[in-house]
């Protein structure tokens, strides 16, 4: 009996463990991010952003970044799909110093949290960092 008790506390301590490890991390919200790209594009491909406002509905940005595209010109192209995809009235976005882009909240609107989805674009890293 206690050969079994031994086996079942084991696979409840397992499971508890993979169960931490799939659990997201809690969100931290900012009013200002800055997305730091690093490299030219190695190759073509897509990077799949989400923003989620606090208190409201999750915004999606895709950008499409060419082959050979330097590390300044991907971050004015994310600028571009920015400006494009989400509201003018809830954000300002920037790019600075060449191969940052800033995305700030505007006056009136909610702090928001920020992630990478996806990205199928070779040899683009890039770096996420409140402000």
């Amino acid at each position: 009996m206690r050969t079994i008790r031994g086996v079942w506390s084991v696979s409840l301590v397992a499971v508890a463990l993979l169960a931490s490890a799939v659990v997201p991390a809690t969100a931290s919200p900012s009013n200002k991010w800055r997305i730091e790209v690093n490299h030219d594009a190695g190759s073509a491909g897509e990077i799949v952003f989400k923003l989620s406002p606090v208190g409201g509905q999750p915004l999606e940005v895709r950008v499409s970044v060419a082959e050979g595209t330097t590390e300044n010109h991907v971050a004015k192209t994310i600028r571009d799909a920015f400006v494009a995809q989400l509201p003018a009235e809830g954000f300002h976005i920037e790019v600075d110093d060449g191969e940052d882009v800033l995305v700030k909240k505007a006056h009136s609107a909610a702090d928001f949290d920020m992630m990478v989805v996806s990205s199928t674009v070779g040899n683009v890293t890039l770096n996420l960092d409140k402000e």
